[in-house]
């Protein structure tokens, strides 16, 4: 594995552990924030891999996705959908309030938890085994 890639999964520790923390401190909007980034940054580690460059400057999961060619199932499928799209209104918000109500803490837990599941199946691909 390269320098480049333990680099990224690395900053998918920090970026979860950070998610953690605004999980116990109420602040759920970033939760789902850094959810997004840690799926984003395990898949660039992948990219990494796969393609021995650099991957895009991109936040779009399916474009890491498709790169990558991890196998996902189709329920976590569904949730990076999900979370790909509140990555728009999470880093940009139109309406603060709106979105703080959007999250609140059961929902922040769950994609907290359900992205836990997403980074151990990236973390299982077998071009991150090498």
């Amino acid at each position: 594995m390269n320098e480049e890639t333990n680099n990224w999964l690395n900053m998918v520790d920090y970026d979860i552990d950070t998610a953690e923390q605004m999980l116990k401190t109420g602040r759920y909007v970033y939760v789902i924030f850094m959810c997004h980034l840690a799926i984003e940054k395990a898949l660039k580690a992948v990219v990494c891999e796969e393609t021995n460059k650099m991957p895009p400057k991109t936040h779009d999961l399916i474009i890491l996705i498709n790169m990558s060619k991890v196998k996902i199932s189709e329920e976590l499928l569904d949730f990076i959908g999900m979370i790909n799209n509140a990555a728009v209104v999470t880093r940009y918000p139109e309406d603060l309030s709106r979105l703080i109500s959007s999250y609140p803490r059961e929902i922040a837990k769950d994609y907290f938890i359900r992205t836990l599941e997403v980074i151990k199946c990236i973390r299982q691909d077998r071009k991150l085994k090498k």
